[in-house]
């Protein structure tokens, strides 16, 4: 489904060139969970948003769905990104001034869903994941579990066939934390969604079927598969 090949990515800093991925090769399928792991400022999230399309590589190739995404124009790749990726973010970048179920139904907006459609699709997920109560409860009137469930929600409205997950539970108490995990991977043998998580959290990363470490801007499979 998704394919990375020799991937680098750099910046240039006051004249210098920071090199943050070094040749990351990846295959991911259908259906798959996979954990990212790595100290801080390793290039986890960076990887994620150009498994995204949120950036482009400095080198390298990205193939989604057989597609390479250097070859797609820019609204070609919002509409990928609405439909077909989902991304949930530590901080979930929630509208405070709207309620759970407004949040939900932005990506359907977006892609220009009538209202009527766009209700009826933020209230089937919200029930789904356990927000049925909560619809039009403001964002500041929930708590972070409830917050970071309506991330989720809203990143599945469009029913995409990738999910990206940059530190989930980074905010959370852990038996909050250990509540999202088991959402997201009962939403993975569900759906057949096709998820990864970048995360510190070991025990969350142990969870999810495959690992990869990122050092020195590679891939290293220390941990083998959950």
């Amino acid at each position: 489904m998704l394919e990375l090949h020799n991937i680098h990515k750099y910046f240039i800093h006051d004249g210098s060139r920071i090199e943050v991925l070094r040749g990351i090769d990846l295959s991911l399928n259908q259906g798959e969970s996979l954990a990212i792991t790595g100290a801080s400022g390793v290039g986890k999230s960076t990887l994620l948003n150009i498994m995204g399309t949120l950036e482009l590589p400095s080198q390298g190739t990205v193939q989604f769905m057989g597609t390479n995404i250097a070859e797609l124009g820019e609204a070609d790749l919002c509409k990928l990104r609405n439909k077909e990726v989902g991304f949930v973010f530590q901080f979930h970048h929630l509208l405070p001034e709207f309620n759970a179920l407004e949040n939900t139904m932005m990506p359907a907006f977006i892609a220009r869903s009538s209202r009527k459609q766009a209700r009826s699709e933020a209230d089937a997920i919200l029930k789904r994941v356990g927000l049925g109560d909560r619809l039009t409860h403001r964002i500041g009137k929930l708590s972070g579990g409830e917050q970071q469930r309506v991330a989720i929600a809203r990143s599945l409205i469009m029913r995409p066939k990738l999910l990206l997950a940059d530190e989930p539970t980074g905010n959370l108490d852990e038996t909050t934390g250990e509540g999202i995990v088991d959402l997201l991977l009962r939403l993975n043998k569900e759906q057949n969604l096709t998820i990864v998580v970048a995360t510190h959290n070991l025990r969350l990363a142990h969870r999810l079927s495959r690992i990869l470490e990122i050092k020195e801007g590679r891939f290293h499979d220390n941990w083998g598969s959950a």
